[in-house]
Parts: C-alpha cells; sequence; structure tokens
C-alpha cells in the first residue's frame, strides 16, 4: 500500500488556479510572515492571489504569554476560531494556505486548522513564487471575506509538552527543524540558551524542498526520514525555534506516510527554562 499523501497535503499552482474558478472555490489565506518582518499585510496589498484573505501570524494564529511558555504558544479554539471566521471559513469549506516563503509560515495555518478538525486544508506547493512561475495573476488590494461559521474543536492533531519532550527520545525521534548551527549551539541569535533538547537529531526544515521550490518527492521524504530512525512503528515529534516551521516539518513528515507530534513550545520555551539541560553536541 503506498504511503504517499501527497495529493492529500499539497495543491500545485495551477490545480488552485482551476479551484478558484470553480463554483466551489476553497477559501485561501495568505499567511505572510519572518522573523525579520512579523507584519506581512503591506506584502499581501501589494500582490495576492485572487481573493486570498491575509492572516497575522503572531495574532491570529498563535496566543501570547511568559517567556516560559515560548514565543508562539498555540491559540486557543476559541481564538482560532473568531479568526477562521473572519477569514470567511464555514462549515465544510475547502482551505489552501499559502505564502512567500516556501510554505514555512503558511504550515502553521495547516497544522492548526487540521488540528482543529477543519478535513480539507492544503499548502500550496511551492507557494507565491510558484504561482508567479506559473504566470498565474496576483490581485492588489485588501480583501473583506463575508464572515464564515465554522465550527472549531481541539485536539485533532497530537502535541507534547516540554516534560513529554524531555523523555520522548528514549522511546521515539525527536527532531529538532533549526538549521545545523543552532542545533550545535555555535549560534544563538533569538533565544537565551544555544543547543538543544538532549537526543534530539538534526533535520532543518529546508531540507524538505527541491532547491527553495516546492516539497521534496514523498519517496524522496521518506528515505530521509528513514536514515533518521523514523519508521511506520516509532513515535516522531517535532520542535523549531517557537513552533512555527516545525509544522512543515510534520507537513513533509505527512508526504512520506509519517504521523508526527508537535512540541509547540519548542526551543524558545525550553531555553527559557533554567533546570532544562543543553546538549551542543551531534
Amino acid at each position: 500500500m503506498s504511503t504517499d499523501r501527497t495529493a492529500e497535503i499539497l495543491i500545485s499552482p495551477d490545480a488552485l488556479a482551476a479551484a478558484i474558478d470553480s463554483d466551489d472555490a476553497p477559501v485561501v489565506l495568505d499567511v505572510r510572515w519572518r522573523l525579520d518582518k512579523p507584519n506581512g499585510r503591506d506584502d499581501h496589498a501589494a500582490g495576492h492571489i485572487p481573493g486570498a484573505v491575509y492572516v497575522d501570524l503572531d495574532t491570529e494564529l498563535a496566543e501570547h504569554g511568559e517567556p516560559t511558555d515560548g514565543r508562539h504558544p498555540l491559540p486557543s479554539t476559541e481564538h482560532l476560531q473568531a479568526a477562521a471566521r473572519r477569514w470567511g471559513v464555514s462549515q465544510g469549506d475547502a482551505v489552501v494556505v499559502t505564502d512567500d516563503l516556501n510554505a514555512m509560515s503558511a504550515a502553521r495555518a495547516w497544522w492548526l486548522l487540521r488540528a482543529a478538525g477543519v478535513a480539507d486544508v492544503r499548502i500550496l506547493d511551492g507557494g507565491l513564487r510558484a504561482w508567479r512561475a506559473a504566470g498565474l495573476p496576483l490581485e492588489e488590494g485588501a480583501v473583506e471575506p463575508v464572515e464564515g461559521d465554522v465550527v472549531l474543536r481541539s485536539g485533532g492533531l497530537p502535541t507534547v509538552d516540554i516534560d513529554g519532550a524531555a523523555v520522548f527520545p528514549e522511546a521515539g525521534v525527536l527532531i529538532d527543524a533549526r538549521a545545523g548551527e543552532r542545533y550545535r549551539g555555535e549560534v544563538e541569535p533569538i533565544d537565551p540558551r544555544a543547543g538543544h533538547i538532549p537526543g534530539a537529531v538534526n533535520r532543518p526544515t529546508g531540507a524538505n524542498l527541491v532547491s527553495g521550490a516546492g516539497f521534496k518527492s514523498a519517496d524522496d521524504l521518506r528515505a530521509e526520514f528513514e536514515a533518521l530512525g523514523v519508521t511506520d512503528d516509532t513515535p516522531v515529534a517535532v520542535y523549531c525555534g517557537s513552533g512555527v516551521t516545525a509544522a512543515h516539518q510534520i507537513a513533509a513528515l505527512a508526504i512520506a506516510g509519517f504521523d508526527a507530534t508537535l512540541y509547540p513550545g519548542s526551543w524558545s520555551q525550553w531555553s527559557n527554562h533554567p533546570d532544562r539541560p543543553v546538549a551542543t553536541t551531534d
């Protein structure tokens, strides 16, 4: 039986363009966000996929708490539902998420909506770069959708807390999705301590992509995850800096046929707890 779940996770630019022109168009969410420019509203207004609604990752896809909670704690179900309704999502709607960062930020919306019970959520493979490369049109200005009526629930996808992350490597594979130099503790530009959770293995999120474009094939991704020790019978969990790009890694694992757990607090939470040990070797 094939483990390839690409069609369940991704949609191509041409397929999205056809869907937008159909009688059953998906809700398209534009999650423009970068660490150096968290507010992407101006970029969205300057040019976006027709009908795409801007999503603010910092305020709509995250809560805010103490540093010991991490930089991007998961939003409550109520918070996310209110946001999804503002985006125009109604019961039974298909949703497509995109960004201009190779799905690094869009995957956060993909994970949250899937976890909240939205059955059909897909990532635009290659994002806006691929959309433009396909010669497809952009529109300017803000998009103000009609209020939706979606009802969300919690607990649809697994998560692990800081205590669970600490012991996860004892029985499974814990993947650190940050750049290698941060994993090894050589640099730490954001969080208070450098290094990684003891027992975690490193796979930078960018390794999921083909030369900065779309996701690698399911077969290639599966082989690469298997090389890290991931199997159908081995639990796997993922963390990153603050729980955002870890969702991209979970999407790649899903394409390859593996279900994975998210540690939402990620390194931003772990490093703010001085009692937690830190490793700095591979």
